[in-house]
């Protein structure tokens, strides 16, 4: 039955961002360029918009584009002047077989392809040969579903910027002929950190943004949870997998509480933890418990992630058990030195242990040329110097790092901080 143009746009729209990864994934098998597979998504994209209010919204959309998709990508390996080349690549069998219909991934022999397809195009969006900046805007463009706009408006950045990050990640790819596949042997722990780390980063900079005038931007928090759970669905067996969704669920379990109703930050202390996402939390300690079963030895995201559960058992921030929060800040550096861990160690001693034993870890950490440009070194260093009742000390201490923050909710409330202190001297 024909639908409105206006009712297929959407449901075309819909079905693409839920399906665009698993499509492009699809076709870079059979193409092997991440380019052109994703121009062939594209292409099936354009023709659902023409044909569908035509002929109406198909029982199952997604397998009709993927159909579409691979046959135009079957049809462009046979149309290239090295189709000999191309068909030993991708088998023999491309020679004979007819269009794909619909129909054709519904066994569970398809769908077991297509997710290993996804894993592939996951580790290959993620790979090392990238940049930090040009793995997270290719991985939010082909496995998040994001249009480039919105990936330039969640960094803060202008959109022919991010055009050209893609375009030269796609190429890079191309030039180093990174093979689209899944690395095992040694290779596969070292390119499996490039992918938590992406998906980490994703998150985090939709937990604290680091620049802009907002807080929290939810739905890149969203769009990391969605590719963490993903992840986990396609390697069940590694455990620091489940450490990363168990890390990103129960830190996303406090969303709703991270703001108050004028978007200003509102700190861990002060939080109303009735606000705290239960079912999220539940989900988030079952990932653990996965992580914990899979592994001999706690990862780095276990780790924080136990940090997480720690806090999420407290009822009340007074609560806290801080001592074993301390514990796991000592493993955690142990298991992935760095000294923002030690900075947040030294957060949970000083309140395990009191202010003037955390400023001395801190202090410690004053000539760190990691932290000299990082504004939480002299934030903590404020909040230990204000318990400690030396208030000058402590709003100079804030205003540095008010000076430091890129952020201008965290620099109000880091100017708030400040002008409280003066308050107290006066």
């Amino acid at each position: 039955m024909a639908v409105t143009e206006a009712s297929a746009t959407q449901a075309v729209e819909a079905v693409f961002r839920i399906e665009s990864a698993r499509i492009i994934a699809g076709v870079t098998r059979i193409v092997r360029d991440v380019g052109i597979a994703e121009e062939l998504a594209q292409d099936a994209l354009v023709a659902a918009l023409e044909q569908w209010p035509e002929s109406g919204v198909p029982d199952r959309p997604g397998a009709w584009l993927m159909a579409t998709a691979r046959h135009r990508a079957i049809d462009l390996v046979r149309r290239k002047e090295t189709y000999a080349r191309k068909l030993a690549e991708v088998g023999r069998s491309l020679e004979d077989v007819p269009p794909p219909e619909p129909g054709d991934f519904d066994s569970t022999e398809d769908r077991h392809h297509i997710d290993d397809d996804l894993l592939r195009l996951i580790f290959t969006a993620c790979h090392p040969v990238l940049s930090t900046e040009a793995r997270i805007a290719l991985t939010l463009r082909l496995l998040g579903g994001l249009t480039t706009d919105e990936i330039a408006r969640a960094f803060l950045a202008s959109e022919p910027t991010v055009a050209q990050r893609i375009v030269r990640a796609k190429r890079t790819l191309g030039r180093a002929g990174v093979p689209f596949e899944v690395p095992y042997g040694p290779e596969r722990a070292a390119r499996l950190d490039s992918v938590l780390e992406v998906i980490y980063l994703i998150f985090n900079e939709g937990y604290s943004a680091t620049a802009g005038d907002d807080w929290l931007r939810p739905a890149l928090c969203e769009d990391a949870l969605r590719l963490a759970r993903v992840l986990a669905g396609l390697m069940d067996e590694e455990p620091e997998v489940h450490g990363l969704v168990a890390l990103l669920e129960l830190q996303a379990s406090r969303i709703a509480a991270r703001t108050g109703p004028d978007g200003a930050p509102v700190l861990l202390a002060d939080q109303n933890r009735s606000r705290w996402d239960r079912l999220l939390i539940r989900r988030g300690y079952a990932a653990l418990e996965r992580a914990n079963a899979a592994g001999d030895t706690p990862g780095s995201y276990a780790l924080q992630a136990a940090i997480a559960a720690c806090h999420a058992h407290a009822v009340t921030y007074e609560e806290t058990d801080w001592t074993v929060i301390a514990t796991l800040y000592g493993l955690l550096l142990e298991a992935a030195p760095s000294p923002v861990v030690e900075l947040n160690r030294a957060v949970a001693v000083s309140m395990a242990q009191g202010p003037e034993a955390g400023l001395a870890l801190v202090d410690a950490l004053a000539g760190d040329p990691a932290l000299k440009a990082y504004h939480l070194l002299p934030s903590v260093r404020g909040d230990l110097l204000a318990r400690l009742g030396r208030t000058d000390e402590a709003r100079a201490e804030f205003l540095r790092a008010a000076d430091l923050t890129r952020n201008a909710r965290e620099r109000a409330l880091l100017l708030a901080r400040a002008e409280k202190e003066s308050g107290v001297e006066r």
